[in-house]
């Protein structure tokens, strides 16, 4: 796998289809990017994607697996793994929904028998649960062949209906059923998955019935050893307080770096960069270092234990005040202190369209070790789509502009938009990246990175006060 800069995009916000996609990989993009990830470009039910009916067939609407390996010809492709669950439309729980427990796909989903064998969970073990939808992770269903009942587990989702239906990781159909889905990915070129909310995937009574230990281990290191058979690199998709990460990390796997993203607007907000200078200093090799995503920021659990409760909510204001949304947390406690989960906001008007404090944020980013993902809204500097979440009533949707070819091309010709290509092609090509990180602080309101690698080096230096980063190479 290369450790360049990744680009990070649908497979349909850069000019409508994974053939434009292409083209600008070959043209405007080229030299640019050693990797890229599409999020799912599958068929699928609901949330953009992340409900995949199939991996065995691409979305017509965004081209077909030809499309899939041109880009891996020459780039290193990451697709999204939904390992915590399948479509309530996939043909697997369709036949579940008909036949009930005579399904020979009835083993994949988890009724609540599984996790309480005596009958409904106790209101005690419900609400240790660390919930993505209101009230409870369940929902019930109607049998087509026999009217019964059957309440099985949906992590995501609304109160009263989810397209997203969870899988029962400890069932062997289960295993035999991804270590199917990785085979068929592997052999159309993809060499690198994501596990979306692999946090998820362990339900255990009287836990939270996220991260839980030790089972979660077990599971990763399934999943990897069936990977690494298969030439796969995996990327556990987790948000959690920071220790989860450090312990990813311990077991030898791949991580994300969901801290920075925070850190980052703290230190611009409060001219202090203490925190993201140690941050930066002591982060792993192995981590994939998103500034923004398809998602939102990250605050709760992600900046738990590194930022205080009212820093955290100074950042939920300032976000507000320039235009975004957030998503709450629906556990509680916790979130009584901080209903925060994530910012919904452009890093660009996260940082109010100032031009030189995104550069210089944008350079932070590529400076710091592990690869970086560049997301396509962050690329070209895009700016809060309210006309987005007006549309489709989605908070996140205000950073997920669809970007026709003649947007890409204006916003190709805008002065922060090539200066940010420049950065992104000095960490593609310079031989200092390949080197070592050292991080100082001149004085608490400026920041010194310096990578090396024997004779070569490059060096950036961000005064807050200003907003300015400066590179030296």
């Amino acid at each position: 796998m290369e450790t360049g800069p990744q680009l990070l995009t649908y497979p349909d916000s850069l000019g409508g289809s994974l053939a434009a996609i292409r083209g600008l990989l070959d043209g405007p993009f080229a030299g640019l990017f050693s990797g890229i990830h599409v999020l799912p470009p599958f068929p699928s039910s609901a949330d953009r994607g992340f409900a995949p009916v199939t991996y065995r067939h691409i979305d017509p609407r965004f081209g077909n697996w030809d499309d899939i390996g041109a880009l891996a010809a020459d780039h290193d492709v990451l697709l999204d793994l939904m390992v915590n669950h399948i479509s309530r439309q996939s043909d697997e729980f369709l036949d579940f929904a008909q036949h009930g427990r005579r399904s020979r796909w009835a083993d994949l989903f988890i009724t609540v028998d599984k996790v309480w064998p005596h009958g409904e969970p106790p209101a005690d073990d419900v609400a240790r649960i660390f919930l993505r939808k209101p009230d409870h992770p369940f929902t019930t269903i109607t049998i087509g062949d026999s009217g019964e009942q059957e309440t099985i587990w949906t992590s995501f989702g609304t109160a009263d209906w989810s397209e997203q239906v969870d899988l029962d990781l400890r069932a062997p159909a289960t295993r035999a059923l991804i270590t199917d889905w990785l085979a068929f990915l592997a052999a159309r070129g993809v060499s690198i998955v994501r596990l979306d909310a692999v946090g998820y995937v362990v339900k255990r009574a009287g836990t939270s019935c996220f991260m839980v230990e030790p089972e979660i281990w077990e599971v990763l290191d399934w999943l990897a050893g069936v990977a690494e058979g298969l030439g796969i690199t995996l990327l556990p998709e987790v948000h959690d307080v920071y220790e989860t990460h450090e312990k990813l990390t311990a077991h030898g796997h791949w991580t994300y770096d969901f801290v920075l993203p925070g850190l980052v607007l703290d230190a611009f907000g409060s001219g202090d960069a203490t925190r993201l200078a140690r941050h930066l200093a002591r982060s792993p090799e192995r981590q994939f270092t998103p500034l923004d995503c398809h998602d939102g920021i990250p605050v709760r659990p992600d900046l738990d234990g590194i930022l205080e409760p009212r820093e955290m909510l100074r950042l939920a204001d300032d976000i507000l005040a320039r235009g975004g949304n957030v998503t709450r947390i629906l556990s509680s406690p916790p979130a009584e202190e901080v209903d925060v989960h994530q910012l919904n906001c452009t890093y660009y008007s996260a940082l109010s369209e100032d031009d030189e404090r995104y550069v210089a944020a944008r350079a932070i980013q590529l400076f710091a070790r592990g690869i970086p993902q560049v997301y396509y809204v962050g690329l070209l500097a895009g700016a809060n789509d309210h006309s987005a979440v007006e549309r489709t009533g989605e908070g996140r949707a205000i950073n997920r502009h669809d970007y026709t070819g003649d947007e890409i091309r204006a916003d190709l010709e805008r002065p922060v938009v090539q200066r940010i290509l420049e950065l992104v092609r000095l960490r593609a090509t310079h031989p200092a990246f390949a080197g070592r990180l050292s991080v100082t602080m001149p004085d608490r309101g400026s920041l010194r990175l310096d990578w090396s690698n024997g004779a070569d080096g490059c060096g950036l230096d961000v005064d807050l006060a200003t907003g300015r980063g400066d590179v030296d190479a």
